[in-house]
């Protein structure tokens, strides 16, 4: 029985790197980014006009949290959020992904086949948005790592690297538990 949550900046690699450790540990995924877009689709607005509009809407960050929470009380689980870190509190193992800006936005910009300075201008304001709206919420400060056990940078990995890294990570925690 193991918990592992994974946070990390858009484009560092969280999502490739919690599913790739979710299916090799046979571990439930729970995606809180995946419920973000949904909720902005539905909505029919941009990742940048829905952050706006949570940031006037409490609710929004609540529901996602509260079941990012909630998740983590169950066994066998990967969390993949933002706030992974902070929401998931018996995590057995909790890991932040980072990278340099210019690094994660190409990524995006490669994965969504989209302009590099239109990735940029919404990252760098999604990002704005998300940290004022957890210090208001929450009281949590984004660049405060010590919640992790783990902190990475994966700007010269790849995502296979990178993954092998964090399965070296979680065998060494399932070890210890057994």
């Amino acid at each position: 029985m193991v918990v592992v949550a994974i946070s990390g900046l858009h484009g560092a690699g969280k999502t490739t790197a919690a599913r790739a450790i979710a299916k090799k540990f046979k571990l439930h995924y729970i995606c809180a980014g995946t419920v973000f877009r949904q909720l902005a689709r539905e909505r029919g607005m941009t990742l940048d006009e829905f952050s706006r509009y949570a940031e006037r809407h409490p609710k929004i960050d609540r529901a996602i949290d509260r079941r990012t929470a909630e998740a983590a009380k169950e066994d066998n689980v990967l969390i993949d959020a933002r706030l992974a870190g902070w929401m998931a509190k018996r995590a057995d193992l909790k890991i932040l992904l980072t990278a340099p800006l210019e690094v994660r936005v190409r990524r995006i910009a490669r994965r969504e086949r989209r302009s590099y300075r239109s990735v940029l201008r919404e990252t760098v304001e999604r990002e704005r948005s998300e940290a004022r709206r957890f210090r208001r919420f929450y009281g949590i400060d984004v660049n405060d790592r010590s919640p992790f056990d783990l902190v990475l940078n994966t700007e010269r990995l790849s995502p296979r690297e990178m993954a092998r890294v964090l399965e070296l990570a979680v065998d060494l925690v399932l070890k210890r538990r057994s």
